[in-house]
């Protein structure tokens, strides 16, 4: 069994890694940071994406990775922060899911492992080394715990479903034939077939 200092000391690695990785892509799509495309750009592609509205769906993806991922690094709200910054992580999971899992093929591999990291520092707590610890972990009740993550994953699966729904209506919209003039084709084709006897 680890000593209780290598634990709090590992939970401390872990926290602080994860949350700079969350931090710095957050800032990206806030600010334009380390070559990110900011708000605006940010927005343009989450409309690409399907992500409606867009530019609201950029801030939220920037929050919840920048302020989950400070948070988490300061060991801070740990449950809310794990939570909000998972929660940002399913929604790019479901951009990535379609290429498959491995990230070389532009799968979702990436985006998972950060999502269930940030999910398990959440559940988990901050541990003696964290602003957490330093105030009696007033933020880091067991019902915060519970209200965070069915939050989280409420949020998630709305915004989830609106844009799988965007974009099975644009397809739709995009597709020439309807189902009736597809219907309508089959029958005329038939009927234009000579009869074999």
């Amino acid at each position: 069994m680890a000593h209780p200092n290598r634990r709090d000391l590992g939970l401390l690695v872990l926290r602080v890694g994860t949350g700079a990785v969350l931090a710095a892509h957050g800032t990206q799509k806030l600010f334009g940071w380390f070559g990110g495309g900011g708000i605006e750009g940010t927005a343009q592609g989450m409309e690409a994406m399907g992500f409606h509205p867009p530019r609201e769906s950029a801030l939220a993806a920037g929050l919840g990775e920048a302020g989950g991922g400070v948070l988490l690094a300061l060991g801070l709200a740990t449950p809310a922060a794990g939570a909000a910054a998972a929660g940002a992580m399913a929604g790019a999971v479901s951009v990535h899911a379609p290429a498959g899992f491995f990230a070389q093929g532009g799968g979702y591999e990436y985006p998972a492992f950060l999502g269930f990291t940030a999910a398990a520092i959440g559940v988990t707590g901050a541990g003696r080394y964290s602003l957490d610890h330093a105030t009696g972990h007033v933020l880091d009740r067991p019902w915060v715990v519970a209200a965070a993550f069915l939050g989280s994953a409420v949020a998630a699966a709305a915004v989830v479903g609106r844009r799988a729904q965007a974009r099975a209506e644009k397809a739709a919209e995009a597709d020439p034939h309807t189902e009736a003039e597809a219907e309508a084709e089959t029958g005329a084709e038939g009927a234009e077939e000579p009869e074999t006897h």
